[in-house]
């Protein structure tokens, strides 16, 4: 039996009045580029993440890229990361010609491991990009400390974190910058690339807002060199929408994820020897994957693309069941 990772068909026939109706409200107004759907959008994330600003890009790959510009960081910089993340953590810095410094991660929590941070800054650090990885996030209050004392900035990659919390912050609140991609497989995905940044900062959200329309201040005065980060109406109207049910698919998640807990456990499968489960370190995981680490994993992996169980599993990425949201 081959169980699809994502069943994003299913999702979509369970809110597609909505979606239907956001769209054709779009094609009707005709107004495409930024405008009031985008607007909305920020203002729904910027709330939902209980920051100030929200300023809509392209992807979550821009919103990594235009923070990093943002803060002026190029040639001769370095930035702290993880080096277990999607490239476009370190390929945004290195695209600037900066240097990633990588920090190795925390074998429980696969987030980067905040006791090893301090040991590789030195005069050309200039940032952190901590990577809140598979829902949970990294363990921010050292972090944070850090970054105060040897005044870094911290650009949160929030990528598959949206509504993460750590003690009762939610992700990409915490940092000075904070990262969301709303790629279709993502809890809060769109209908086809889009990303966010958030920031407490009005300063540094005016001028994400300029850099993201190249750079522009007023209309054909380019004051910084930008780029054509913007996100389109579309993908903020479908995003608006499923925001009103993010929550409610998380609880999904998390119910789902105890489950495979429970019965992994009572099959007798978790243990040194055979699997290891998540384990949730903060105060809310959302579970944008619910990852194992097996003992025999490639044994594993083959036992289960041979279709021998009811899940199609890779070991190193998603353990996740048909089931485990309604997207």
């Amino acid at each position: 039996m081959n169980v699809p990772l994502l069943d994003l068909k299913a999702q979509y026939r369970s809110i597609k009045p909505e979606i239907d109706a956001a769209v054709a409200e779009i094609f009707e107004s005709q107004y495409f580029i930024m405008g009031p759907r985008v607007k909305a959008c920020e203002e729904a994330i910027a709330a939902y993440t209980g920051v100030d600003h929200a300023i809509g890009v392209a992807s979550g790959t821009d919103a990594l890229l235009i923070a990093l510009m943002a803060e002026g960081i190029g040639p001769g910089d370095e930035v702290i990361t993880s080096p277990y993340t999607f490239f476009a953590t370190a390929g945004s810095v290195a695209r600037l010609g900066a240097k990633p410094v990588f920090v190795d991660i925390d074998p429980v929590t696969f987030n980067i491991d905040v006791t090893k941070i301090a040991a590789r800054i030195n005069d050309r650090t200039r940032a952190i990009i901590p990577v809140h990885l598979y829902g949970q996030m990294a363990d921010m209050e050292p972090l944070m400390e850090l970054a105060r004392k040897f005044s870094l900035v911290v650009i949160e990659d929030a990528a598959q974190a949206i509504g993460a919390e750590y003690r009762c912050r939610r992700a990409g609140a915490i940092g000075d910058y904070g990262c969301f991609s709303f790629f279709p497989s993502k809890n809060l995905g769109g209908a086809g690339d889009g990303g966010m940044v958030v920031t407490r900062d009005r300063g540094r959200a005016d001028k994400l807002s300029i850099l993201r329309v190249h750079g522009m201040e007023p209309k054909y005065y380019h004051k910084y060199l930008g780029g054509n980060f913007r996100l389109d109406a579309l993908q903020a109207a479908v995003v608006e929408v499923k925001l009103r049910y993010l929550d409610t698919w998380t609880a999904a998640r998390q119910s789902n994820a105890k489950r495979y807990d429970r019965l992994l456990t009572a099959a007798g499968l978790v243990g040194p020897a055979q699997l290891t489960l998540p384990r949730v370190m903060m105060d809310r995981h959302i579970f944008n994957q619910y990852v194992v680490r097996a003992a025999r994993r490639d044994e594993l992996k083959a036992h289960l693309l041979a279709g021998r169980l009811e899940w199609k599993c890779i070991i190193r990425c998603p353990c996740i069941s048909r089931n485990v949201s309604p997207g």
